[in-house]
């Protein structure tokens, strides 16, 4: 996972700030209900935690949806603390 890509994560993802901001898209299933890429939220948490961050916020917002069979977009946008 490139955790640079500026569509999906925050570009502050890579610098050593006491607190980041990360923004992941998720994409709904076509079929059934829920994220089909929950693993990429998953992801974006463990990897700030092992860089000696926490979650402290999350939020979510829809994102509309991108055409008639691309599903709907929500976007979470994660807080991190730096733990001392």
């Amino acid at each position: 996972m490139d955790f640079s890509d500026s569509s999906t994560f925050s570009t502050a993802s890579g610098k050593d700030y006491h607190y980041v901001v990360l923004q992941v898209t998720l994409k709904e299933k076509f079929l059934g209900t829920g994220s089909g890429n929950l693993t990429e939220l998953e992801e974006a948490i463990n990897h700030q935690a092992q860089k000696g961050y926490r979650l402290h916020t999350i939020t979510t917002s829809n994102g509309g949806s991108k055409g008639l069979m691309g599903g709907d977009r929500i976007q979470a946008t994660m807080v991190f603390e730096k733990v001392i």
